[in-house]
């Protein structure tokens, strides 16, 4: 019987190891796994690489896990925000490693990884510091430069909920990341709000199939209120 729902996120991170990469999904706060990033810096892995949209904000979620010294690397689009002071303190004492990507690049980049693609010609950073090194063609009037894809060792992705093949459904822009990000893992790890039966999830919602899924753990989680709108009745 295939079960791919796990009792704990102690569970859920288990195995991952010294060295991993690691895809994180969320775009800022939308969608990012928290409560398997606290699992894994209780964990203990380190010497990671980090590929995610974003560098942490504050001290929590991704900017707790660089604060603990324990990634070599991140790969991501934008490192800077406000309150990413984690993330500026290491990168300018140079104990923290950036190969800034811009967003589309990123997304397919994983993507590709997913789907078997050997690499691909994008027009995006041609001519500027992010192709130096690269290989580039004149294609059709334009030109381009070659990006290989992002494989991942583990996934973390966060999802609204998900059944015991690993089925998941997402919560609006939570999306972003998840589904590509597990397509380009080897081991898939999702958080859901709630698990549910066999049968429960509509097919056609179903974004993430379980064959790219390796454990799913519940962390519960009430839903955001919807804010009322203008006319609506009481």
């Amino acid at each position: 019987m295939i079960d791919r729902i796990v009792a704990s996120v102690e569970e859920a991170v288990a195995g991952i190891h010294d060295g991993a990469t690691i895809l994180i999904g969320g775009f800022g706060g939308a969608g990012q796994p928290n409560e398997l990033i606290d699992g894994l810096i209780a964990q203990g892995a380190r010497d990671l690489t980090l590929v995610c949209n974003n560098a942490g904000n504050g001290e929590t979620g991704i900017a707790a896990l660089l604060k603990t010294g324990r990634v070599r690397k991140i790969m991501c689009s934008f490192p800077r925000q406000a309150d990413s002071h984690v993330f500026d303190g290491l990168y300018r004492a140079g104990k923290l490693e950036l190969e800034l990507i811009p967003q589309g690049n990123l997304a397919e980049r994983i993507r590709a990884a997913g789907a078997g693609i050997g690499a691909f010609f994008s027009p995006t950073g041609y001519g500027t510091q992010l192709a130096e090194g690269k290989e580039t063609r004149h294609i059709n009037g334009r030109d381009y430069v070659l990006e290989y894809p992002i494989h991942g060792d583990f996934a973390l992705v966060k999802a609204e909920r998900g059944d015991r093949w690993g089925n998941l459904v997402y919560r609006k822009t939570a999306r972003n990341f998840g589904p590509v990000m597990a397509m380009a893992a080897r081991c898939t790890i999702a958080q859901v709000r709630e698990t549910v039966g066999l049968g429960e999830l509509d097919p056609e919602t179903i974004v993430t199939p379980g064959i790219f899924v390796r454990r799913v753990v519940a962390v519960g989680g009430a839903l955001p209120p919807v804010p009322a709108r203008a006319g609506d009745r009481t």
